[in-house]
């Protein structure tokens, strides 16, 4: 059992509602839906918070509701979604033709992430990308370490194969990372 005091309402919104968003944004992969979920999440913890028992951190708990809440809407919009970037995200010392590579490569990456289960999703993007532990990856989802571990790894491997099969990896002339998308004979 945790032994933190249970913050109020206020005080939750405004410790994390930034990491919280920045985490639905990396589920959905769009800025407009994650401010949405965003909404859901933190009207789910108004709702809850007279019975949190404190078993968890209220940190872990929050992220918790907010992954269900995620994973809920994905379930709901899984067939050919276009994902948009926020451009404000992106660096701003590239040149136009660097921009270019940057946000295809963007693009590709998003698609395969987005052909993801949501479960594995949920913990590529707690683990690899909100630096979460196992043991924490784990607590929010509401699985166990082992069950984590393997949804980590199951999930860098169906992106790592999904990525060889859609993109072709090379090295530019100045030595960055570039990637073509493989030609497909299936039309979406």
């Amino acid at each position: 059992m945790v032994n933190e005091p249970i913050p109020s309402f206020e005080e939750l919104v405004y410790k994390f509602s930034a990491q919280l968003s920045a985490y639905l944004k990396r589920m959905t992969g769009n800025a407009s839906d994650a401010d949405d979920l965003l909404q859901e999440t933190l009207v789910r913890i108004a709702r809850g918070l007279p019975q949190f028992e404190g078993r968890s951190s209220v940190k872990n708990w929050a992220y918790r509701i907010a992954t269900y809440v995620a994973i809920d809407f994905l379930r709901k919009k899984k067939k050919n979604d276009s994902r948009e970037f926020d451009e404000s995200e992106m660096a701003t010392e590239f040149d136009e033709q660097d921009r270019l590579v940057l946000d295809e490569m963007n693009d590709c990456v998003r698609d395969v992430i987005n052909g993801l289960p949501p479960d594995y999703r949920a913990a590529l993007v707690l683990y690899n990308l909100q630096g979460k532990s196992v043991a924490e990856t784990a607590e929010i989802l509401g699985i166990s370490q082992a069950l984590a571990k393997v949804r980590i790894h199951r999930g860098k491997t169906r992106l790592k194969e999904a990525l060889n099969k859609k993109c072709d990896f090379y090295t530019s002339d100045q030595g960055s990372l570039r990637c073509d998308r493989k030609n497909s004979n299936k039309s979406q």
